[in-house]
């Protein structure tokens, strides 16, 4: 369990008269409550890049009938678990940054940790389907057109909607049926399941030993397949045998080689510190699960936008056409 810090006298009073309380208590940044607003402030900036950031992807694409593609719909799936990812943590980080609430009734947490781990799997989910994409478009371009095709994206979408959530669900709900005691507060401004289970008073083999399979089974297994398609890709674009052929080729993998690393390695850190870093600084907790939750998030639709010449032409157009609007 991540090193506990000195607590505020409310909440250690309120944490010995409710023992059988349902509530929860979050945390913000001990030590910095005097500027709390100010961070507010930074993590405001965050939440309007991510959420207008990846809105405004799924617009994109939307409404430009060239983007109606395999590509581009398995990117607007990305934007759609970014968006879900962003809108789960702010509610709790707006009430205690902005209005010093930090008390979350068990119920509220359980939704909020239900919502944060499935949109994590359904990410690395997305990321996985985005890798054999473009395993498929280098390596076997010629049959790209047969292989990916709309229906099944569609269903590896269904997949990746549903994985995460059938498979957090239990974990989940079995949280409601033990007891917990002693101090209640948890170390981050959101829920986090690894964090919660540390708090019951009984024995939570199963929770862990589903949980650690849980992560292995889907986080682990879609970065070791991830891995591998990108082995087969560079293998195969080393074989090209022009420079500007392999440079052209890899390219076209940039934008998703770089949302794979913004998401995994922030995850990677998160779950080694909480796994063999905990007696390390409360800051570093605090700062390795607020760069996995909100910098991704906030990262992929500037990629994207960036890296993504189809993107950044579409933008263009659709603002071309916002201005002429506008001026008629």
């Amino acid at each position: 369990m991540p090193a506990q810090y000195p607590l505020h006298p409310h909440m250690v009073l309120l944490s010995n008269l409710t023992q059988f309380s349902p509530m929860l208590y979050l945390t913000g940044f001990p030590g910095l409550e005097t500027i709390e607003h100010w961070i507010f402030i930074f993590f405001f900036l965050m939440y309007l890049v991510a959420i207008s950031g990846n809105c405004f992807i799924l617009i994109i694409i939307k409404t430009s009938p060239r983007l109606h593609t395999a590509m581009y719909y398995l990117l607007s799936f990305l934007a759609f678990t970014d968006l879900g990812l962003s809108v789960s943590t702010l509610p709790t980080t707006v009430g205690i940054f902005w209005f010093k609430s930090h008390g979350i009734y068990f119920g509220a947490c359980q939704i909020q940790m239900f919502c944060i781990h499935s949109f994590s799997f359904m990410e690395s989910s997305v990321l996985l389907v985005m890798s054999f994409d473009r395993f498929v478009a280098i390596c076997y371009p010629l049959r790209y057109s047969v292989i990916i095709t709309g229906q099944r994206v569609v269903r590896a979408g269904l997949v990746v909607i549903l994985r995460g959530p059938i498979a957090t669900v239990p974990i989940v709900f079995l949280l409601k049926t033990f007891p917990y005691c002693g101090s209640r507060v948890l170390s981050h401004s959101f829920c986090l399941h690894q964090e919660v289970i540390h708090l019951a008073c009984t024995d939570t083999t199963f929770n862990n030993l589903y949980g650690l399979i849980l992560v292995m089974s889907t986080v682990v297994l879609d970065l070791v397949l991830i891995a591998l398609s990108y082995g087969v890709i560079l293998h195969t674009v080393a074989r090209l045998a022009s420079k500007e052929e392999r440079l052209r080729a890899f390219q076209t993998c940039t934008s998703h080689l770089c949302a794979v690393l913004v998401f995994f390695v922030p995850m990677v850190g998160l779950s080694l510190i909480h796994r063999f870093g905990k007696h390390a600084p409360l800051a570093v907790h605090l700062f390795m699960a607020n760069v996995y939750l909100f910098v991704p998030p906030m990262l992929n639709p500037i990629i994207y936008s960036i890296k993504t010449k189809e993107i950044r032409q579409a933008i263009s157009k659709f603002l071309g056409l916002r201005k002429a609007n506008v001026e008629s």
